[in-house]
């Protein structure tokens, strides 16, 4: 494609999406359109060289309008959150499949030559993630079909909508599954951070408070892997402009413990803390890892910036915001939710 070709990134406004935007403007692509549910003074970063577009992608004609002239799209947005808000909001995460199904159509129909869609490891067989001694999981593991409830559902059928889009109409969609996408410019507090946002918060308010106690959602044994974003960033626009057609995982392979991650980031800020473990929190699966045989393969390439080293800058962002935000003192503290419906709108995938 040529540098000013138009790129759509839907969901533009959250966190990925705008880090996206912010990366294909450095590699000189002057024709972007970022398009996000949220108002402006809401979107992670603005552009004011981007076509930027305020609109609610569960409606066909606003996808109609985004795709209109697009030789790309990357499909971003959607309502979700950490796993504070997924498990509480099966419904709300389950309605972006009208943003997906809209997206298609309209692609489709305006000639799109390429469509990424950014799947999750929540689509992943559930029986396969309930020991912390997890296997790393193959892209073939999401059969049996048996997702993460509402949010891992909802992403599994989005796949399968991709695939026969491409096999039916012709429409070149590419597909990953991000393993915890984390980084700077992103969200870190109000419900929807997720666990490397949310540690560096709790850190932070225990360092300025003096309070050395820090709440962690389960027992902490429950292990994960964590993508920083610039490999996120690097793989889904590789995928995108491959010719692999099949749903890849894109994420670390690099496991750790959530009390792991608690130790990064108490190493980080160089204080100690007393561990209360909340049993009653939402925490997921207990354990999940990405196996990345077939990126390797296909690609020659998978993720490689170390945990350490992708916290370090994470959490020194999340301070300066933290500070700027707050002034040195402690914010409202974040409380584990009990079934609550938070109700915001935000497409935080982006």
């Amino acid at each position: 494609m040529a540098k000013d070709d138009l790129i759509v990134v839907a969901g533009g406004g959250g966190f990925i999406g705008g880090n996206l935007v912010a990366d294909l403007r450095r590699q000189g692509f002057t024709r972007i359109r970022s398009v996000d549910i949220k108002p402006y003074d809401e979107w992670h970063q603005v552009f004011d060289d981007v076509d930027n577009v305020q609109a609610d992608l569960k409606d066909l004609a606003n996808c109609r309008r985004a795709c209109d002239g697009a030789w790309k799209v990357f499909q971003l947005a959607a309502d979700m959150g950490g796993m504070g808000f997924i498990e509480t909001h099966k419904a709300e995460c389950m309605l972006s499949v009208l943003i997906n199904t809209h997206m298609l159509m309209a692609a489709r129909d305006a000639g799109v030559e390429r469509f990424f869609y950014s799947s999750s490891a929540c689509v992943y067989n559930a029986d396969k993630q309930k020991s912390e001694d997890v296997v790393p999981l193959k892209e073939e593991d999401a059969y049996p079909a048996m997702p993460e409830d509402g949010y891992g559902w909802e992403k599994l059928f989005s796949e399968r909508m991709c695939r026969h889009f491409r096999e039916d109409f012709g429409l070149q969609t590419r597909l990953v599954r991000y393993h915890n996408v984390y980084g700077p410019e992103g969200t870190w507090e109000g419900g929807r951070e997720k666990a490397p946002a949310a540690i560096c918060r709790k850190v932070i308010e225990c360092k300025l408070s003096g309070d050395h106690d820090i709440e962690i959602w389960g027992d902490g044994k429950q292990t994960r892997s964590f993508m920083y974003i610039d490999d996120c960033l690097k793989g889904t626009q590789m995928i995108t402009d491959s010719d692999v057609t099949e749903p890849l995982n894109l994420g670390s392979d690099e496991l750790t413990t959530i009390n792991g991650l608690v130790d990064i980031v108490e190493e980080i800020a160089g204080i100690k803390l007393n561990r209360n473990y909340n049993l009653d929190a939402p925490k997921g699966v207990n354990g999940r890892n990405s196996d990345n045989t077939l990126i390797k393969e296909r690609l020659g390439w998978a993720p490689s910036i170390s945990l350490r080293d992708g916290m370090e800058r994470t959490y020194k962002w999340i301070y300066d915001e933290y500070i700027k935000k707050y002034g040195g003192k402690v914010g409202p503290r974040a409380v584990a939710p009990k079934g609550a419906h938070v109700r915001e709108r935000e497409s935080a995938r982006a």
